[in-house]
């Protein structure tokens, strides 16, 4: 059976808090040998630990997802400095930017479900607040990251990056960090020439089940195209259940189907994507630091 690597999960939730060991023992089945679970504040990221800690197939990434800025308080580099020194520790993240919904987008919700319709002159007070509000926002989620790549170089880690909406100032703000650490784009769904801007940088993306969607064509091709020893597998589960399981909740076992697809799409076999992947994993986290 093709030995594979799960790099990105969030085990922590409560959705699998009634039956983590069935979904452990699925995945051992599926040939999932390591699970990365993922935090996205400082307390995800404390469970993250106590959950590699109490499972030896389990290893655990801290960091504060960039969604939660506005919520993290003043200081979460000092607690994930601490939680980081866990020897189950491997990265640091899940971190990056995402300006997928900023408070102008809710402005112009709220606009759409209007009952009544007229013509509005120029920016209305509420959007242009929510312009200020967004700033505010973007220069939040930019701090939190900065300071997540510091505290990576500190500890000699490397870092999953987030990125949803925000590509140029994701590669921007990754830029000055350059030889000093490596990333991978989790949950990948974008173009070639991005996939290999991010390679040429020295960094890595990862795929999910998206590779096995109807709509994910584009990013099965990517998958296919892309040098082996800079890609990884990953389910981000509990979301994203890839094909036949789409609507329902997500798993680690559900990794070997992630890695089934891209076999199919590169024309090889699966333990060679197993093999490959597996390896680039292992160098990428350094489980053994």
């Amino acid at each position: 059976m093709a030995m594979l690597i799960e790099t990105h999960a969030h085990l922590d939730y409560s959705d699998f808090a009634a039956d983590l060991d069935e979904v452990l023992q699925r995945a051992t089945d599926a040939g999932v040998t390591r699970i990365i679970t993922i935090g996205t504040s400082v307390e995800s990221s404390r469970r993250a630990i106590e959950l590699a800690e109490k499972h030896a197939n389990i290893h655990a990434v801290v960091g504060v997802h960039p969604t939660a800025a506005d919520e993290a308080g003043d200081d979460v580099i000092t607690p994930l400095r601490e939680l980081a020194r866990s020897p189950r520790v491997v990265a640091i993240g899940e971190t990056g930017l995402d300006y997928h919904r900023l408070p102008s987008a809710e402005v112009a919700k709220e606009k759409q479900v209007q009952v009544f319709a007229r013509a509005l002159q120029g920016e209305t007070e509420q959007e242009i607040e929510a312009g200020i509000h967004d700033g505010a926002y973007k220069a939040a989620q930019a701090s939190l990251f900065e300071q997540q790549l510091d505290l990576a170089v500190e500890l000699g880690l490397n870092v999953v990056i987030h990125q949803r909406d925000a590509w140029k100032e994701t590669l921007e703000m990754m830029r000055p960090y350059q030889g000093k650490l490596r990333g991978v784009f989790h949950c990948f769904g974008g173009s070639l020439d991005q996939a290999q801007e991010v390679i040429s940088m020295g960094h890595l993306v990862s795929f999910t089940g998206i590779v096995t969607f109807k709509n994910g064509v584009g990013v099965r091709e990517v998958a296919a195209q892309l040098p082996l020893t800079h890609m990884m597998l990953e389910t981000d589960c509990p979301y994203l259940a890839p094909v036949p399981f789409r609507g329902k909740r997500c798993e680690p076992a559900h990794t070997r189907l992630v890695a089934e697809s891209i076999a199919t799409a590169r024309g090889v076999t699966l333990e060679e994507i197993g093999r490959a992947t597996t390896a680039t994993a292992e160098a990428f986290f350094r489980f053994n630091r």
